[in-house]
């Protein structure tokens, strides 16, 4: 059974739902997200909003894949209303000589010690922040889409375990390696 279904998703003050042609869009004061529920497996479950939370059941308790999409689609529609109350952030930072980050317009722009600089665009619905040439932070309401920019520019220049360098999530550890020995 399904521990994170068990729990209906307790709507904020500020935040509304309601569904319509196989979508929840749920309403906040950072913005709307709308939560498909007309995906692959969307008959194993429904979906009911009910005063001030969304109560999500399977339609076949007995059935794995019906317990599974309970759990997930109940994780997603908590993910919808936690970002449209206070919203997802990612913080990074960069270590090497001469790496630095800014943002030009839409684009996020980062020397990461190629002979070019690498350009990104940053996806609507997303915002970044630098806080300092190599600390910045990357922000918006849909987890799932500042997961994945994360990840990308993650992927700019990974850690090296050799020298320390690379571009880093917050709180983030590396296990440095010695390096060859004569």
């Amino acid at each position: 059974m399904s521990r994170a279904g068990k729990h209906p998703v307790k709507l904020k003050e500020g935040v509304s739902a309601a569904i319509a042609d196989g979508v929840l869009t749920v309403k906040g004061p950072k913005g709307e997200k709308k939560v498909p529920m007309d995906t692959k497996h969307s008959g194993l479950v429904e979906v009911l909003i009910e005063a001030d939370q969304v109560v999500v059941t399977p339609k076949d308790a007995e059935d794995k894949t019906s317990r599974a999409m309970w759990g997930t689609m109940t994780r997603n529609i908590r993910a919808a209303v936690e970002g449209v109350t206070d919203g997802f952030h990612k913080e990074m930072y960069m270590n090497g000589v001469g790496y630095k980050a800014s943002v030009n317009g839409k684009n996020l722009v980062l020397v990461a010690g190629y002979s070019h600089d690498v350009i990104m665009e940053i996806p609507a619905g997303l915002s970044v922040q630098v806080t300092s040439p190599t600390e910045f932070t990357i922000s918006g309401i849909d987890k799932e889409l500042v997961g994945q920019f994360a990840d990308k520019v993650h992927k700019v220049r990974k850690a090296d375990p050799y020298k320390g360098k690379g571009i880093f999530y917050k709180g983030e550890r590396i296990r440095r390696k010695e390096g060859k020995k004569k």
